[in-house]
């Protein structure tokens, strides 16, 4: 059984799995960054791992409001096609338009370049109480592996 371990920078790591410890988590891989009054959302180190190489991303439309875990756009890669869900409801006022050319950066740098859209959150206060920790998360992460 694999303990949570630290690593450097505030990150948990669950095997290969890194998992920074200043974000909020779904359990279908998504993250959210709060970044003053507008949260920042991507896919997880562990579900672009579990993607692997990615070849496209359908972006989410910007301006569209959004309900919190409903998808907003698809990532292809060689083995799969997945649905990104919102952890939260909001309208989207930005998309990664990096990922049209480069999709690849999601396997690259998932919690930073690979970032997949910026939206203003509706109800953030009562919304990010539905999502996990860094700590949470690592903990779904190992059972997901257990289960494998």
């Amino acid at each position: 059984m694999t303990q949570p371990s630290m690593a450097g920078g505030g990150k948990l790591k669950v095997n290969e799995y890194e998992i920074k410890e200043d974000l909020y988590y779904t359990e279908k891989h998504e993250w959210a960054k709060i970044e003053g009054d507008l949260v920042r959302i991507g896919i997880t180190d562990y579900a672009q791992k579990q993607l692997r190489d990615i070849v496209y991303v359908e972006l989410p439309e910007k301006g569209k409001e959004i309900k919190k875990m409903e998808a907003i756009g698809t990532i292809e890669s060689v083995k799969a096609v997945s649905e990104v869900y919102s952890p939260i409801s909001g309208e989207i006022i930005e998309v990664n338009t990096e990922l049209e050319n480069s999709p690849e950066l999601i396997n690259e740098d998932p919690y930073g370049e690979g970032w997949i859209a910026l939206l203003k959150p509706t109800n953030l206060k009562d919304e990010i109480k539905d999502l996990l920790t860094a700590k949470d998360y690592a903990e779904f992460v190992k059972k997901e592996l257990e289960e494998a």
